[in-house]
């Protein structure tokens, strides 16, 4: 992949994490100051689809960002590049990615 691409994909994807931990750290607050516990929480976002939406997308824009600036870290600090190097965080991104969804999927079932 072109590194103009890469450079808007993590722009991107920087935008909706932005967005997603502004919406995730206002929810949290106002549920905690509502005095809801955690069971509570969980709870109420049993069956929502919404929340499942929500964490999903909020989880695939992580599991794009982190392996890309980890990339660019990589080669900079540590001098990996090159196809091995690209597989790897590819693999990354793809585990965070079905962690991202599992936890999702529990925040939903």
């Amino acid at each position: 992949m072109s590194e103009a691409r890469l450079f808007l994909l993590q722009r991107g994807s920087a935008a909706v994490l932005g967005l997603c931990v502004a919406v995730h750290l206002v929810t949290l607050v106002l549920a905690v100051q509502a005095g809801l516990s955690a069971e509570a929480i969980l709870g109420r976002t049993r069956g929502q689809f919404g929340w499942l939406v929500f964490y999903g997308l909020f989880a695939a824009a992580a599991a794009v960002h982190a392996p890309i600036g980890l990339r660019a870290v990589l080669r900079e600090t540590a001098g990996w590049k090159g196809q091995g190097a690209d597989l790897a965080l590819l693999a990354f991104g793809a585990l965070l990615l079905a962690a991202g969804w599992r936890a999702a999927w529990a925040v939903f079932a």
